[in-house]
């Protein structure tokens, strides 16, 4: 009986993040309203409280969503790199921006990275740093690992390349959201322009 609860639970858990993704999606994170989020998910407000204080918490949780499954994109990158460090940052890093707007629009990113900034030591805003603590850690994985198999010279400081790295995507996505005329490609573009002066230096 207890697997069938559990199913049962992921199954409203999933119901719920569908519905308030679609609701943010064509009403806005501000027009959504816990009830229509209730009503398409085919569950009582109650049961939405169960598991979210409130609309932050849910947009939480799409946000993360959509950034674990990046990283677990991300690990067979780092395990296997393309044996060319700007082809293997360029892999990894089209992981993270290809995916970014399959969950989240701009407004709702936007909406995330206000509260993040406005409430840094609430749950949300922890939770939001602790996933972009784990997106630097697996470039700093990556950078590590070109390191072991000799493609990325032994002597420089592997963590702070990548942490420089992420710094400046996230910099640039940041930008990117800003303006709902801009383009993933653009992005990437400008992403591989930066990178291409960094790998450059860091080559062996």
């Amino acid at each position: 009986m207890s697997g069938l609860r559990e199913r049962q639970k992921a199954d409203r858990h999933r119901r719920i993040i569908d519905a308030a993704t679609a609701l943010f999606r064509d009403a806005g994170y501000e027009g959504a309203k816990i009830e229509a989020i209730a009503a398409q998910a085919e569950v009582s407000i109650g049961t939405i409280y169960n598991y979210y204080q409130n609309k932050g918490d849910i947009l939480g949780a799409i946000v993360a969503m959509e950034v674990n499954e990046v990283l677990n994109a991300g690990r067979g990158v780092v395990a296997r790199p393309p044996a060319n460090v700007g082809d293997a940052l360029d892999t990894l890093i089209g992981i993270y921006i290809e995916h970014s707007l399959n969950y989240l629009s701009k407004e709702m990113w936007r909406q995330a990275m206000a509260i993040s900034t406005q409430l840094p030591d609430s749950p949300f805003g922890q939770a939001y740093t602790a996933l972009d603590r784990a997106l630097t850690d697996q470039i700093r994985a990556l950078i590590a690992r070109l390191q072991e198999i000799g493609l990325v010279r032994a002597d420089i400081d592997g963590p702070a390349v990548g942490e420089l790295i992420f710094n400046n995507m996230n910099m640039m996505f940041i930008e990117f959201v800003k303006r709902d005329e801009a383009m993933i490609s653009e992005l990437r573009a400008a992403i591989r322009r930066q990178n291409r002066i960094l790998v450059t230096a860091i080559g062996v």
